[in-house]
């Protein structure tokens, strides 16, 4: 355990040493604090006495995503940004903001758990390719080149068609299309560096099996380069979620940030852009910083796997 916990120090003292991680990584955290912010204000928000049988929501607070609020006399939806609604109210009267921090947890979900399907999918695949080469290996690398040639958004439309696509479902699509696709390739190679060294052989000839040493040693040599291709799926998969919703190809059963835009084209507020910017502003800023802030600590990482790009 000290040595973990030493290699552990290590590269977080590498990873530090990287402005550009330390940035997307503090933006990473402000999205997660929005998250485990909302529960707490939806609670402290909501007054039932407020509720109105007929609109199903409250008038003074409400619940922000679900809620309705009737806009002050002489006025109409989507209202501008106040003190009641710090980024304003969209054409139903739904909070901006409160949708926003919504959002942000299914953003998290979608994206991690993508993540999580390609590390796992990518790792075995490159380990059992590199270990057993031959047939195995070429028809797994010939399986990665199809899949890199076809276009990730255009697979992803052809799923949206076929099959009712929520964020789970498209998690496990992109996961799968990553992890079995570039990802797969780049950790092979690296797999292919481990499977040289001589306690492979050593491990061998003590009788391991071939799930053993695929498990107990190429496995964890894979591990860190896999967890670094992690945060590059996360930003696939929240870009891919807001693509496909902006055209309408997901449900809009599950809030999202491409939903919220979406939601904006569909009522016609899109080509109002500077006049009723906080319908699609804050929800598109949101999708690039995230994607930035993952892609960023994804670079910081790089130098902490890639010892070639370290500083002196």
């Amino acid at each position: 355990m000290g040595l973990l916990f030493k290699g552990l120090r290590q590269n977080w003292v590498l990873f530090t040493a990287n402005k550009i991680g330390l940035v997307g990584l503090a933006i990473i955290i402000f999205f997660g604090l929005m998250v485990i912010a909302y529960p707490f204000l939806e609670q402290t928000v909501w007054d039932e006495r407020g509720f109105h049988p007929g609109y199903g929501a409250a008038f003074e607070v409400y619940d922000p995503v679900t809620g309705y609020d009737i806009p002050p006399e002489g006025k109409a939806h989507p209202l501008g940004p106040s003190w009641r609604h710090p980024l304003g109210t969209d054409e139903r009267g739904r909070d901006i903001l409160s949708q926003l921090m919504f959002s942000a947890k299914n953003e998290f979900l979608l994206g991690l758990t993508a993540a999580v399907i390609t590390a796992a999918v990518a790792t075995l695949a490159g380990a059992i390719a590199a270990y057993y080469g031959g047939v195995v290996d070429t028809l797994l690398m010939r399986l990665a080149d199809l899949i890199v040639l076809f276009p990730l958004i255009s697979f992803l439309i052809l799923m949206s068609a076929l099959f009712p696509l929520g964020l789970l479902e498209l998690a496990l699509f992109v996961g799968l299309f990553v992890g079995f696709g570039a990802t797969a390739i780049i950790l092979k190679s690296q797999a292919l560096a481990v499977k040289v060294k001589p306690y492979i052989e050593a491990a061998r000839v003590a009788g391991g099996g071939h799930l053993h040493i695929i498990l107990s040693h190429f496995v964890p040599n894979l591990l860190p380069l896999a967890f670094l291709y992690m945060m590059f799926t996360v930003t696939t998969a929240i870009f891919s979620e807001a693509v496909l919703s902006y055209f309408g190809l997901l449900p809009d059963v599950t809030m999202s940030w491409g939903v919220m835009i979406n939601t904006t084209k569909q009522t016609g507020y899109t080509l109002q852009f500077i006049e009723k910017w906080w319908l699609i502003f804050p929800a598109s800023v949101s999708i690039t910083l995230l994607c930035s802030a993952f892609y960023l600590v994804g670079r910081g990482l790089d130098e902490v796997v890639n010892p070639r790009l370290r500083r002196r």
